[in-house]
């Protein structure tokens, strides 16, 4: 059975913490059936995405992506659906709680300076931030005024209309 993680912070520790923490049978079977929710959808053969043809699409991955799932699956995904995505290549800046810590902030905005808030400022009206941890969608809201959805949000979203 499949451990479907929608948090990619959460989904990076039952997939590859949580071997390195109990190293046992149960800790592996977890690890080995925890995917992501595009991992899921293509390998479910009677799935097919929404159409998200003429969606433009500012993709900013997670650092779990970047470190321990990747995010190929996100990509195919979204390609076949039809979007235009433009994938950010860095970290949003928060990390967690980092960016909010005393003496850490300074840092967490000039993280953020380098790939997600000059995207957001060159964003033409419709784009949408597809980020699927909180911690991204929290800087970009914080600090460039721009809400962020979650693939399922925004597939849920493409599902709806007529």
């Amino acid at each position: 059975m499949p451990v479907v993680g929608l948090e990619p912070s959460c989904t990076g520790v039952l997939r590859s913490d949580i071997t390195e923490i109990l190293n046992n049978d149960q800790a592996r079977k977890v690890s080995e059936a925890t995917v992501t929710v595009a991992e899921l959808l293509a390998r479910t053969p009677s799935y097919a995405p929404p159409s998200l043809e003429g969606v433009r699409v500012i993709a900013q991955p997670h650092c779990h992506h970047h470190a321990v799932m990747g995010w190929e699956a996100d990509a195919k995904l979204l390609k076949s659906a039809g979007a235009t995505v433009k994938r950010l290549g860095g970290c949003c800046g928060l990390a967690g709680n980092f960016g909010v810590e005393r003496g850490h902030y300074e840092v967490s905005v000039a993280v953020a300076e380098q790939q997600l808030l000059p995207a957001l400022a060159k964003a033409e009206p419709g784009d949408i931030l597809l980020a699927d941890g909180f911690s991204c969608r929290t800087q970009a809201t914080d600090l460039a005024k721009t809400d962020g959805v979650h693939l399922v949000q925004l597939l849920a979203d493409a599902a709806r209309k007529p």
